[in-house]
Order: structure tokens, then C-alpha cells, then sequence
């Protein structure tokens, strides 16, 4: 033996597997094993929470120094995996390895709860916490708590007014980029999720989400006060509004107020003029799409008598 000093038994054991050629080398805690003395020793980070590897250019610190060099590449714009199928390139290994079975469709993560499946372990961990009503993410601004800490993030931004995302064809900007991706589709024309009820398309899966419920019947969002319903949680928003008297939406130009964005765009057309709704019987125009449809029976009289 060398008689060398340490400051735990950890290390300590770490270190005897030099002198002892113990092969693998196993975790004292976990009993994980590793074929050498170094990759223990990162290891043991996990359980002690040290961070003895730092970037110099961030100061974020690591447990393991495969990840620190995998973050520098966020700082380099070093790219050196490339999918085989699409050329996409990443950052680290592991994340073609998960890109990947975007293509296979493989999905070998699985909840043991609802089965639903996922292709990476980190969204199959986030939607446990529906089951069990976990939200471990709190803003530190208005203590809203959050399933993930991506949605903390573009929480966030509605305190800072970050939008850091931004369309490179309109140069509309957006807090977070699902919001982004699906504001493209105004321009692109997509619409990839549809109603396997009546095959209408959408732009974005919340919408489709919403829309079953026309199918379903179904209102979750209740009024606390009156105890109304609603399909979506949007419709109950500007509703509560009635309750409380709060009219957020004011014209510029006379100062009127609206319990919502709508009404208040419906009431510019008074100074504006505009009429976008249009009869295709009679090409008469209206400034709300309800006063046409009331115009149409007219015609429909008439057709039917």
C-alpha cells in the first residue's frame, strides 16, 4: 500500500482499485460497476452533487466531462454528429441517437400509469408529473408552478417581455419557439393534425384538441362564479370579465373599452370603414360576419318560397 490520504472513503475506495486491479471498479452506493478508476470516480459526483467541471466561457459547471465538452459546443457552434437519413447535424452523440427515431418511430420509453409512449426519457419523465400532479418549476416572479422547466422558461418571458424567437418571414416575434413553429404554418399552408371525426384540418395540435370537443361535447373550464362552461380555457378568460366589470381592450381613437381583443378589432371597422365580409348572392358588405349571416336568410327566404 502507499499510504496516501484522503478526505472520504469514497475516494478512498476509488482509489484502492489501482492497488487491488479490482476489475470493474464498483460504486459503494449503487453498487454500479466501471472498468476503470476515473469513470467511478465521475460517477460518484452523481450521488456527492460535485461539480468539479466548469465552462470558461459561462461558468455553468458539470458533474461529468463528456457533458462539459458537449456544452462547449453550444459556444463553438460545433456540430459534428450528422443523421445519416436527413443530414441534420448536433451537438453531442446522444442527441442523434434520439433524433433518430424520429424516423424509426421508435418510442421504448413507456408510462406505466396511462402506457403511453415517448422516444426520449426526459418527456416520459415530464408527463409522470400529470399523474402525479407534480409541478416542481416555480416562477420566482408570480410563483406560478410548471411541469418543465422549458414552459418556466417561456413563462418567464411574459415578465421580461423577451421574444426571442422570430419569424424570418413576417418578423413577428414569439416567447417561445412551439408558438413560432406553428405561427409558420400561416405562411407555409400546413396543417398536419386532423379530425379523424369530420377530417377538418389545423395548423397547431391544441386546436384540434380544442375542436373535439365539438365532437365530445365535452366543457371542461367552469366560471367559479356562475358556474358556466366552456370548451376551451381562452373563451373563459374574457367571460370572467362579465363578473368583475374589468374591459382591458381600449380604441385609440375614442376611447371606448372591450371585455376582449375581438370585440375591440369588430369595433375599429366604425372609424375604419372596413367591411371584409361580403354577400356572394348580392356582394353586399358587413363589418361583422354575424350581420351577414342574418342578411343571408333574406336570400334563403326568398330561394325557399
Amino acid at each position: 500500500m502507499c499510504y496516501k490520504t484522503f478526505r472520504d472513503t469514497g475516494s478512498l475506495k476509488v482509489h484502492e482499485c489501482e492497488h487491488t486491479e479490482e476489475s470493474p471498479c464498483h460504486c459503494d452506493v449503487c453498487n454500479e460497476t466501471f472498468s476503470d478508476t476515473s469513470s467511478l470516480r465521475e460517477h460518484q459526483n452523481l450521488h456527492t452533487g460535485e461539480r468539479p467541471y466548469r465552462c470558461d466561457v459561462c461558468n455553468k459547471s458539470f458533474k461529468i466531462l463528456k457533458i462539459l465538452k458537449g456544452h462547449q459546443r453550444v459556444h463553438t457552434g460545433e456540430r459534428p454528429y450528422r443523421c445519416e437519413l436527413c443530414n441534420k447535424t448536433f451537438s453531442n452523440k446522444g442527441d442523434v441517437k434520439v433524433h433518430q427515431r424520429v424516423h424509426t418511430g421508435e418510442r421504448p420509453y413507456s408510462c406505466d400509469v396511462c402506457n403511453k409512449t415517448f422516444s426520449k426519457k426526459s418527456s416520459l419523465k415530464v408527463h409522470q408529473r400529470v399523474h402525479t400532479g407534480e409541478c416542481p418549476y416555480s416562477c420566482d416572479v408570480c410563483n406560478k408552478t410548471f411541469r418543465d422547466l422549458s414552459n418556466l422558461k417561456g413563462h418567464q418571458r411574459a415578465h421580461t417581455g423577451e421574444r426571442p424567437y422570430s419569424c424570418e418571414v413576417c418578423n413577428k416575434t414569439f416567447r417561445d419557439i412551439g408558438n413560432l413553429k406553428a405561427h409558420q404554418r400561416v405562411h407555409t399552408g400546413e396543417r398536419p393534425y386532423s379530425c379523424d371525426v369530420c377530417n377538418k384540418t389545423f395548423s397547431n395540435k391544441s386546436d384540434l384538441k380544442i375542436h373535439l370537443r365539438v365532437h365530445t361535447g365535452e366543457r371542461p373550464y367552469s366560471c367559479d362564479v356562475c358556474n358556466k362552461t366552456f370548451s376551451d380555457k381562452s373563451s373563459l378568460k374574457p367571460h370572467r370579465r362579465v363578473h368583475t366589470g374589468e374591459r382591458p381592450y381600449l380604441c385609440e381613437l375614442c376611447n371606448k373599452t372591450f371585455i376582449n381583443k375581438g370585440d375591440l378589432k369588430v369595433h375599429q371597422r366604425v372609424h375604419t370603414g372596413e367591411h371584409p365580409y361580403h354577400c356572394g348572392l348580392c356582394n353586399k358588405t358587413f363589418s361583422q360576419i354575424s350581420n351577414l349571416k342574418k342578411h343571408q336568410r333574406v336570400h334563403s327566404v326568398y330561394i325557399n318560397a
